[in-house]
Formats: structure tokens, C-alpha cells, sequence
């Protein structure tokens, strides 16, 4: 892919005796920590080991060409009269980079992209966030802007919130920007405080099986879901003076949830504050190596996403109880924002192909169609990547 993309932007666009740089940037899987970022809460992301690749070129003037191998869509962009457009897709993202990078005061000429990765679109991996980084990495190097990578996630994860509309939280930018090879990643999503976790699964694989279910973050219920946990937030804050959910304790819920008047809003109060300590609890478990434990965590985890939270649907309980039906599944969940994406298991090592067989055909005989299985590592984070012309 890398090479590919290379080669694209000269077929594109083009040869010349300027510089060509390429860059990468992967897809991310949450391990447990759903819904908790955007409630100040505890996260524990890991990068995946395949993502985005970026080939970059710089120009004279003030346009900027997007292209993407994934897509047949081609966009030209002038820096002077950067917007959001419904038909440029997928090139909303790049541009929203590029807008925000403006509005903080950098300057930087026109350039040539091109995209091309192997993150499924929807699947809840991050495909967007992937692309954000990658564009934000990539112009931070080749115009030497010096923005140091914390406040490059932030400017990804601004780009997302105001010009796409899709109001997330920083998870997704931050796993993707500071992963680290065979770590997960800590994050206390209001803070950014942050610690590197070694995840020592020897004898075990993290698979990740996508639903292969139509979703959009932006058409989903999830600008829903944040808006009733601020609303179970106020009631609380008569009684407790914290600043956000996360804040709460299971104790200080159980004493004071009598303050929420409507149901659905205690329960989804009840996910996060639980949901923030089974993050915590499932890192002291991978720290004890006791990754049973982690794996029953993951599964507590996906029980309250689908009883309080209510974000799962029949396509992603039916690929955990397939999952869980089988010896060799320690844990089980789903990962992202729901309402279709992906879970993510972790499964012996001699179990991986009986998993990938009997999960895909009772998920097939029950859903209609094929869940598509990835076995996967945990790679970098965002970087520039060097690499040799054929």
C-alpha cells in the first residue's frame, strides 16, 4: 500500500523532481472504556497494525489536490476559501485539518495527497480519525509547523467537532496519534493524563470482527447519548459537586441516583460511572496477568453497553454470544460507538480458526449476511514511514 499510494500520486498528478514524503497512521480498538471519554472518564485504546497511508508532495501555489485509493472521489481544495461540502465524502476530514490548522494561525502552501488504507469505513476503528492524524502528521512535517503531537491530536479531534459535526470525544485522535507498539494506552479523556500499559498476550490474539452493518457516527444516536448523560449530569450536581460523570462514584451513584427522575437517563449515568471503573479494574488485571479476569471485565462491559446503554443492536449481541460460546474466548465486547461497528475479543492462540469458522457461519445463519473476522496486533502510533522505490 505504501508504494502504491507513491506511485498514485505521480499517476495522479503527475512527475516531477519534487520531494515525495509518505506517512502512516493507524486504525485504533478500544479494549474496554465505552462511552466514557466524552463523560471525562478512563479509556484504554490500543493502535492497530494496519491504518492509512499518506503520499504528499508540496506546490507553489494555494490548491491543494486530494485523492484516495479507496475511493473514486478526487477533490481540489483552494486554502483561501476552505468549507464543508456534503459530496466531497470522505475529503471532509483531511479539509477540516487543514481549516483548523488555519485558524490557529499556520501557514503552509498548496500540496498533492494522496490516501490508501486498509481500515474498514463505518466499522468503528477509526477510519476517520486514521485520516485526520495522518493529514495533520504529514503537513506538521513537510511544512515544519513544529506543533508538538498533543496539540495535533487536540486540532484533529477540533476538526471532527466543529467543521465534520460529529461530536466526539478525544479518544479516537489521541490512540491514533500516541499508540505504541504492543501497548494499550490509559487515558483520562478530561485530563489527557495518560500511562503506557504493556499488553502481555502471550498465547492469545485480539480479533476484531466487523458487523459488516450500514452505520454513520454522525446519523447514529450517539449526539443522543451525550446529550442524556449531561442531563443525568445536572440532577446529580445537586448533590455532588463534580464536573462530569466520571467524577461519580459506583458508591456516590447507588446513594444518590434517586436524584434522576427519568429511568433511561439513571441507567445511562449507571454505564459510564460503572463502565470508568472496569477500565481501572481491567488494568490492575492485565498488570496481575490475570487476563481472565480482563476478558469477564470486557464481557461486564458489553452487558451494560447493551442493558443501560443501550448502543449494541442484534448484529453486535449476536457476534458476543456466538464469541462466548466457544472455550477458547476468554472476553468479549463491542468497541466504538455501537448501533453496528465491530467487537473486539480476546481469544486463545489454538482457538483463532475455529473461531473465525463457527463465528462467521452461526453470525451468517442468524443475520443474513457474513461478518468479516481481523486478526490483529497492536502497532504505532502516526509517524512519517520511509520507504524504497521499486
Amino acid at each position: 500500500m505504501e508504494i502504491a499510494v507513491v506511485e498514485a500520486l505521480e499517476k495522479f498528478y503527475g512527475k516531477n523532481d519534487r520531494e515525495i514524503r509518505l506517512f502512516y497512521s493507524p486504525g485504533r480498538v478500544n479494549l474496554i472504556g465505552e462511552h466514557t471519554d466524552y463523560n471525562g472518564g478512563y479509556v484504554f485504546p490500543c493502535a492497530l497494525d494496519f491504518g492509512t497511508y499518506a503520499a504528499i508532495r508540496k506546490r507553489d501555489d494555494k490548491k491543494v489536490f486530494m485523492a484516495s485509493l479507496n475511493f473514486d472521489l478526487k477533490v481540489e481544495v483552494d486554502l483561501d476559501s476552505i468549507f464543508y461540502d456534503k459530496e466531497h465524502e470522505w475529503a471532509n476530514y483531511p479539509k477540516g485539518v487543514l481549516k483548523i490548522l488555519q485558524e490557529e494561525g499556520y501557514e503552509f502552501s498548496g500540496f498533492e495527497i494522496v490516501f490508501g488504507g486498509n481500515i474498514p469505513v463505518g466499522a468503528g476503528l477509526s477510519s476517520s480519525a486514521s485520516i485526520e492524524m495522518v493529514t495533520a502528521v504529514a503537513v506538521n512535517e513537510v511544512f515544519n509547523l513544529n506543533i508538538d503531537r498533543i496539540n495535533l491530536v487536540k486540532l484533529c479531534q477540533r476538526a471532527e467537532n466543529t467543521f465534520v459535526g460529529v461530536n466526539c470525544g478525544i479518544m479516537d485522535q489521541f490512540a491514533v496519534g500516541m499508540g505504541k507498539k504492543g501497548h494499550a494506552i490509559l487515558l483520562k479523556s478530561d485530563t489527557l493524563e495518560y500511562a503506557y500499559v504493556p499488553l502481555n498476550l502471550e498465547g492469545y490474539k485480539i480479533l476484531i470482527s466487523n458487523t459488516n452493518k450500514k452505520r454513520g457516527l454522525i446519523d447514529s444516536k450517539y449526539n443522543e447519548r451525550r446529550s442524556e448523560c449531561e442531563k443525568a449530569l445536572t440532577y446529580l450536581k445537586k448533590a455532588l459537586p463534580v464536573k462530569n460523570l466520571s467524577e461519580v462514584t459506583v458508591e456516590q451513584f447507588e446513594e444518590y441516583k434517586y436524584l434522576i427522575p427519568d429511568e433511561v437517563l439513571r441507567k445511562r449515568a449507571r454505564h459510564v460511572i460503572t463502565e470508568n471503573k472496569r477500565v481501572l479494574d481491567a488494568v490492575a488485571a492485565l498488570n496481575d496477568n490475570d487476563i481472565v479476569k480482563f476478558g469477564k471485565l470486557m464481557i461486564e462491559s458489553h452487558n451494560s453497553l447493551r442493558n443501560d446503554f443501550e448502543v449494541t443492536g442484534k448484529e453486535l449481541d449476536t457476534l458476543v454470544e456466538e464469541a462466548l460460546k466457544l472455550k477458547g474466548v476468554v472476553g468479549s465486547r463491542m468497541t466504538g460507538a455501537g448501533f453496528g461497528g465491530c467487537t473486539v475479543s480476546i481469544v486463545k492462540e489454538d482457538a483463532v480458526e475455529e473461531f473465525i469458522e463457527v463465528v462467521t457461519r452461526n453470525y451468517t445463519q442468524k443475520i443474513g449476511y457474513a461478518p468479516t473476522v481481523y486478526v490483529t496486533g497492536v502497532g504505532e502510533g502516526a509517524g512519517e514511514v520511509e520507504y524504497l522505490r521499486r
